[in-house]
């Protein structure tokens, strides 16, 4: 596609000098001459003065993304030019001993925003959060397979409705293989040595979320001879991790059945035990009120919503929601216990989340003192111009007294 050239207005200009790599749709966009999502365009101000290549998608509220601060072709030449540095960055500073699953390319952090793609084991997926790289899908494909000969390469499609279905617990094909030959319906990936059993056609997610690997290490350190409660436990790999490093018992809740049999499934394919841990199938909220009637205690409790959920008791959102989830699971943990807390909700920053786990720590009446706040790890970078890149909040808090 020929590049054509896009006006943009003082407010734009000011973000792309900032380094910013996204055009949201204002009054000067809407008066664009019409174009094409995929269509590669120059954006200029008003004076005339080039400022960046992007890549259209006039439908969406981020109507164009930054490619490169200079003129460029979006050819194979320069597509695996910036795969080569996305495949650099993660063997010079990712620390991926005994794993094969993990992400490969972040979209914004590696200069392609709106592409994402994941290695599970001799599989790729490709995901696109932006129509605009839709054009461009084949070129994608041929540069991965030419650079890296992967077994398949996958494509995972995006719903607009994304975050209902994935609190429906739809199990829909939304996979579609691309390349090379088909995998089986699970394909095993090994993780901090541990395997977990992932779907690369069936379902929203693939069963693993890879922005957690670190943190599922760090916890291997935490919880030996301790009592785990797992919120949230989705297929269940930060219980394998907790099970595999000797926790005494680990309790995971998650409302869908189907993700429940899942996490069964994950012990099982590591040796552990099923029978000596405990899998609960039930809305979390409900749960802990139960658990606290009961009398149950638990040394560490772990919990990482989704950042939008809908079970038959109501809906959870990371705003709000987070701070009832606190003050009900606190009273659980003796005092000197680890509430774990995580969010992955773009438009929650790490402030207005710790403002949550305040709000939840005095609704309890306890006090909480945070010994560490991790993000995502290294093979999810982001530009230091970007905020919006920096989403994964991963707090460990100590329950205190008072």
């Amino acid at each position: 596609m020929q590049a054509g050239q896009r006006t943009v207005g003082p407010e734009t200009v000011r973000m792309l000098e900032l380094g910013h790599p996204w055009i949201i749709a204002d009054g000067y966009t809407k008066r664009w001459p019409a174009g094409e999502a995929g269509q590669v365009v120059e954006l200029m101000d008003e004076q005339g003065r080039f400022l960046a290549t992007a890549l259209l998608d006039p439908q969406d509220r981020i109507v164009a993304r930054v490619l490169s601060r200079e003129r460029m072709h979006l050819d194979r030449g320069w597509l695996r030019q910036r795969l080569e540095a996305a495949v650099a960055l993660r063997t010079n500073h990712a620390d991926l001993g005994d794993t094969d699953a993990y992400r490969l390319v972040n979209a914004e952090g590696d200069g392609l925003p709106g592409l994402t793609v994941d290695r599970y084991g001799a599989y790729l997926m490709v995901q696109l959060y932006c129509s605009g790289w839709r054009p461009h899908l084949k070129l994608v494909t041929r540069t991965l397979q030419e650079m890296l000969q992967p077994a398949g390469i996958y494509e995972k499609s995006r719903p607009q409705n994304t975050r209902e279905l994935e609190a429906a617990g739809d199990n829909k094909r939304y996979g579609r293989l691309l390349a090379g030959t088909a995998a089986p319906h699970h394909v095993e990936v090994r993780e901090n040595g541990l395997t977990f059993l992932v779907s690369l056609e069936q379902g929203l997610n693939t069963g693993l979320f890879l922005d957690q690997r670190r943190n599922r290490r760090d916890l291997v350190g935490r919880v030996h001879g301790k009592r785990v409660l797992n919120l949230f436990a989705y297929t269940g790999a930060f219980s394998v991790a907790a099970a595999a490093a000797g926790a005494s018992r680990v309790t995971g809740v998650d409302a869908s059945p189907g993700y429940t049999e899942w996490a069964r499934a994950n012990f099982g394919v590591n040796r552990i035990n099923p029978q000596r841990h405990e899998f609960v199938v039930g809305d979390c909220r409900q749960v802990l009120v139960d658990l606290l009637r009961q009398q149950k205690r638990y040394d560490i409790i772990l919990m990482d919503p989704p950042s939008f959920s809908t079970t038959a008791k109501g809906r959870f959102t990371t705003r709000g929601g987070t701070a009832d989830l606190v003050a009900a699971a606190v009273p659980l943990l003796p005092a000197g216990g680890l509430l774990i807390a995580s969010s992955n909700h773009q438009k929650t920053d790490v402030a207005d989340y710790l403002k949550e786990l305040r709000r939840g720590a005095l609704q309890a009446g306890s006090g909480l003192q945070v010994i560490s706040l991790a993000g995502q790890p290294e093979d999810f970078p982001y530009p230091v111009t970007f905020p919006e890149g920096r989403y994964l909040k991963y707090a460990l808090c100590v329950k205190g007294d008072t």
